[in-house]
């Protein structure tokens, strides 16, 4: 066997190729292969041309053992069916083999022990808690820095090691060239000390080309691979924490398979009405999802031409957005409202604030504290203001009027039927602001007030107050010039069940219009707060609102259908159909609870289309082209960073001159928490809880006085059984200021309803009969 013409070159980087004999069989002996080093894999071919399409065989180094068998053979096995019997041309040549191997083989296997532990290359405090934030980025970056400097030193080690090695066998052999005479054998040990002479130089130059690819390695591509590194690691946090939610997730997802399946089957049967958009929401890698069934709708739209009436309902697209908007061809009758033009804008006051301080990044162990509120009452639960906004509970019920503007065109309706489309829109919404409003309000103080005058800008002032403590019980009256009143009491029950937090509003909303003397009533869905452990927090509003006009009877039902993930409709989905007292349908209303809604005029409805879930048929409604009737006001710049406040939020604290003494403006660990002070402010509230707590007891030991120096425990029993109100009666002999509890004559409830005498008082600037309560 001649050596090789064509010279073996030398190792360059990670990869080395070359002409090494392998063993094939008995018969042929070894045969001339050509093998390349490449990733820790030697593979091998029978010419260096087959490399681009036919390899031989490969073996892994990670988990391959190097033997030397004498001056020129070496093996390589895995242990296993693979063992690779080579000889080189000469013991130099196969030392340059030996040196390549032994370092492809030392990164293979750091490579593979990095790969299996990968989660443990770093301390948590290493790991970035978000992406941009300053100091974790600098740690990520130097970890990324030490990692590639470890690789490098590796190899340096390895080439130590053999450098060590072969230093000592030629220390052996000069010492036994030291050791002879001079005889036969000097022309050999003088052969072999040369060459271990030259094994030292080839393993010393492979050292030196280690560091020459380091240095440039560190000057080229350094700053490049941190980045690379760094964006990776992010990404694994964001997969890590995607993973942990689904786990948490998955228990409910196998119980919806079924239901899945079920809601799939219906779905393939729908039409090609389906709308196109309603594949997920934005938060899909934040979300989690109920697991009830998608829902079928429970009527369907069809467009309809005025003139002919006999469209074919296979052309089922909801609210066509294929109508044009300047297609006049349509001759529905627009709402009053729209022939009208706008009223005068009144010049504010004064200048309303834009912004609040900054959300201070204050981190709280959530687990710590919810994990002992399962199953009980949230109001009754001492809660620090990490988890609040800095806005009491009367001013969040006083952004209902954020949309007033809709009341005021209702005002000016001629038909009740238009009047009930706007109403119901205005009923949705109020929960345009509770997209990405997550934190809590804080729970008023008994007797706390909020007043909202904003007559000369828009031409209404509202007046809420704390009537009750527990249940926690908020009174709000608004009147407007234009013509219209709101009125509400509103009971807040709240249960946190470890995932999600549910939140019941209890109560009656009225609206009474001055022209026709309409009176609408309807109460709000349930507030669902996902993620509460886990995951980012989300909200959704799911359930069914009855807008009733109980001067006409028209009616108008709300649908708000709860978010799922096996659901192909849009997400926050709210429909409705706009009622006479006979039943017949007017309007069709269709929009999201957190963007906009639509209506479309009705002009012909009949029973047909699909069957639903239960074999019954669905009412198809012939529309006129859907037209807008609200949109959601855009968020003023930099709300992330301001509790996602809107424009109308962010004036609703603004300390003003002349407010009574308990506006919730003047509660002081409020307004240390907007400014920031959130130490402060904990302290404070404490301070306030143990205060109200106080005046409690105190008025409890009144009451229970004054019933026994007034009548027996026997004569009031008897007496409840004819006046109901002596079992309603609380505890203490508490009475609101500005409310006085009555029954509604509409709805036969009792709930508190406005007095009068607030704004005269705020007039005279006389507030001596206010309580103390901050």
């Amino acid at each position: 066997m001649s050596e090789p013409k064509t010279p073996t070159p030398t190792p360059a980087g990670d990869t080395y190729k070359g002409w090494v004999f392998k063993w094939t069989n008995y018969i042929k002996g070894y045969q001339r292969r050509w093998f390349v080093l490449s990733n820790g894999l030697l593979s091998y071919y029978r010419t260096q041309a087959e490399m681009g399409h036919t390899c031989r065989g490969t073996i892994n180094l990670a988990t391959a053992t190097i033997t030397v068998d004498d001056a020129c053979n070496f093996v390589i096995s895995n242990g296993g069916a693979q063992t690779y019997h080579l000889k080189a041309s000469c013991e130099v040549e196969r030392q340059r083999w030996i040196t390549a191997l032994e370092l492809a083989k030392a990164k293979a296997a750091r490579m593979q022990a990095e790969s299996d532990d990968s989660g443990d290359d770093f301390s948590p405090s290493s790991t970035p808690a978000a992406p941009g934030q300053g100091v974790a980025s600098q740690n990520s970056e130097v970890q990324s820095s030490l990692r590639t400097l470890g690789s490098k030193v590796e190899d340096l080690s390895t080439c130590n090691d053999l450098i060590s090695k072969h230093g000592s066998a030629l220390q052996r052999s000069l010492s036994e060239l030291d050791s002879l005479r001079l005889t036969g054998e000097a022309g050999d040990k003088i052969r072999q000390v040369t060459e271990r002479a030259t094994l030292f130089r080839i393993t010393s130059n492979a050292m030196i080309n280690a560091c020459r690819d380091f240095l440039a390695l560190a000057q080229a591509h350094s700053k490049r691979w941190q980045k690379a590194l760094q964006a990776e690691r992010e990404q694994r946090v964001r997969l890590e924490e995607t993973l942990e939610q689904l786990a948490k997730q998955h228990n409910h997802l196998e119980r919806a398979f079924r239901g899945a399946a079920q809601a799939n089957a219906t779905a393939d049967n729908k039409s090609a009405a389906g709308p196109g958009k309603g594949e997920a929401s934005d938060e899909d890698d934040d979300n989690e999802f109920f697991d009830a069934m998608e829902e079928a709708p429970e009527f369907i739209t069809v467009p309809a031409d005025p003139q002919f009436h006999k469209r074919s309902s296979s052309n089922i697209s909801g609210f066509n957005s294929e109508m044009c908007a300047d297609d006049q061809s349509l001759n529905e009758e627009p709402l009053a409202m729209n022939q009208e033009s706008p009223s005068q804008e009144l010049v504010p006051l004064k200048k309303r604030r834009t912004r609040i301080a900054d959300k201070p990044n204050y981190s709280l162990n959530l687990w710590s504290i919810m994990k002992n509120c399962i199953g009980k009452e949230l109001s009754k639960i001492p809660m620090p203001v990490n988890f609040n906004e800095p806005i009491s509970m009367l001013q969040r019920l006083s952004e209902d009027l954020e949309y007033h503007e809709l009341l005021d065109k209702a005002s000016k309706c001629q038909s009740s039927l238009e009047q009930m489309c706007y109403v119901a829109a205005f009923s949705v919404s109020s929960y345009s602001t509770t997209v990405h409003r997550t934190g809590k309000p804080f729970n008023p103080l008994l007797g706390e007030t909020y007043e909202l005058d904003r007559r000369r800008e828009s031409g209404y002032r509202s007046l809420c107050e704390q009537v009750s403590h527990h249940p926690p019980a908020a009174a709000h009256h608004a009147i407007s010039d234009r013509g219209w009143t709101l009125r509400q009491e509103i009971t807040v029950a709240s249960k946190f069940r470890g995932k999600y937090l549910s939140i019941m509003p209890l109560g009656t909303i009225h609206a009474i219009f001055e022209k026709g003397n309409n009176h609408y009533t309807w109460k709000k869905v349930t507030t669902t707060v996902h993620n509460i452990i886990v995951g980012k927090l989300w909200i959704d509003q799911s359930g069914e609102i009855d807008v009733v006009n109980h001067t006409t009877g028209d009616r108008c039902h709300l649908k708000f259908a709860p978010y799922s993930y096996f659901s192909r409709d849009v997400a926050r989905k709210v429909t409705g159909v706009v009622m006479d007292k006979d039943g017949k349908a007017h309007y069709v209303l269709s929009g999201t609870w957190d963007e906009k809604m639509e209506f479309s005029r009705v002009m012909q409805s009949s029973r047909g289309g699909e069957n639903g879930t239960e074999g019954k048929q669905k009412t198809v409604y012939q529309t006129l082209k859907a037209r807008e009737v609200w949109r959601r006001n855009p968020l003023p710049e930099g709300a992330e960073s301001m509790y996602y406040f809107t424009a109308l939020a962010l004036t609703l604290n603004e300390p003003e001159d002349g407010v009574a003494p308990t506006d919730s403006r003047r509660r002081p660990d409020q307004r240390l928490m907007e400014d920031g002070r959130w130490d402060e402010a904990n302290s404070e509230k404490q301070r306030l809880e143990e205060k109200q707590r106080s005046a409690r007891r105190e008025r409890e030991r009144e009451a229970a006085s004054q019933r026994t120096s007034s009548q027996s425990e026997e004569a009031v029993e008897e007496d409840s059984l004819t006046d109901p109100s002596l079992k309603s009666a609380p505890h203490d002999n508490y009475q609101a200021l500005w409310f006085e509890r009555c029954e509604d004559p509409i709805t036969g409830e009792q709930l508190h309803i406005y007095k009068g005498g607030y704004w005269e008082t705020k007039e005279r600037g006389t507030w001596e009969g206010c309580p103390d309560i901050f």
